[in-house]
């Protein structure tokens, strides 16, 4: 199993549609750091780093495909 913690989606939905009354459209089309501002924690320390990105790249590395037809 990793290390790495579950997002808590439940969490920010409760945050998004409840306390900021957000209807699920709006909420959807946020971006992780719209919402931190409108939930007023922009504040707090980043939520993730370029250090904690690159052990998750390098822990979920993209999947290479196969080349396409005609393609070496």
């Amino acid at each position: 199993m990793s290390d790495i913690p579950a997002f808590d989606w439940p969490g920010l939905m409760r945050l998004g549609l409840g306390r900021l009354g957000l209807r699920p459209e709006q909420f959807w089309a946020l971006t992780p750091i719209e919402l931190i501002v409108l939930a007023g924690l922009d504040d707090q320390p980043a939520p993730c780093l370029r250090s904690r990105l690159e052990e998750l790249a390098l822990a979920f590395p993209d999947a290479t495909s196969a080349p396409l037809e005609g393609e070496k």
